[in-house]
């Protein structure tokens, strides 16, 4: 099948896009509504961009053609969020965060989740979560009628300490089947990380 992409449709595009680039990782994204609650919604289209400076990306639509979707009215409004990376036991709390909610409702209380302070940083994480990205924004880019790409610094990140293997080299090495991360397919299809596999990389 060939499919040109100037004969379909947004929403035809947008679907065969999110089955085709998978599996997808998923940006649990918690940040400021600016009344003493916090908005918590996922986003797949999230991916890291630079390490100097150290620069996240996630892309955010608009929950209709005149109202931004919660996540990036906060951020462009107040700047700090943070990116969480949730494990596949977190499927139905990620998955309860996508509803559409008015503004000022809460995912904090609707999905049941629990939070605590980030040392130095004004905003918290979400307990459980083996990963948690604290951001500042540094540019946000409209693309098209309705997306915005939302680049993040990592100002610090925490990592669980059982999480971590020792490195002989210095370097923070992550253990990937105990972080166990959730990552996103197409439709209603989330999946598992699967076998890994180690090659070195040629010289």
């Amino acid at each position: 099948m060939h499919i040109d992409f100037s004969n379909i449709s947004a929403s035809q595009r947008y679907f065969a896009m999110v089955q085709a680039i998978v599996p997808r990782p998923i940006a649990w994204v918690l940040s400021d509504n600016g009344d003493d609650s916090y908005n918590v919604a996922p986003y797949s289209f999230f991916t890291g961009v630079c390490s100097e400076p150290p620069i996240l990306m996630i892309s955010a639509g608009k929950k209709d053609a005149a109202t931004e979707k919660d996540t990036r009215l906060n951020i462009r409004t107040r700047e700090y969020f943070v990116v969480h990376i949730p494990g596949t036991k977190h499927l139905e709390q990620v998955n309860k965060t996508a509803e559409t909610l008015a503004h000022g409702i809460s995912e904090v209380d609707t999905a049941q989740l629990q939070l605590e302070s980030i040392e130095g940083f004004a905003l918290p994480r979400i307990v459980g979560c083996g990963i948690a990205m604290a951001c500042k924004l540094h540019r946000m880019d409209e693309i098209g009628a309705a997306q915005s790409v939302i680049y993040g610094e990592i100002l610090m990140m925490t990592v669980s300490d059982d999480l971590i293997t020792p490195s002989e080299q210095g370097r923070l090495v992550i253990d990937a089947e105990k972080l166990d991360p959730l990552s996103r397919l197409g439709g209603d299809q989330y999946s598992a990380l699967g076998e890994r596999m180690s090659i070195a990389r040629p010289k």
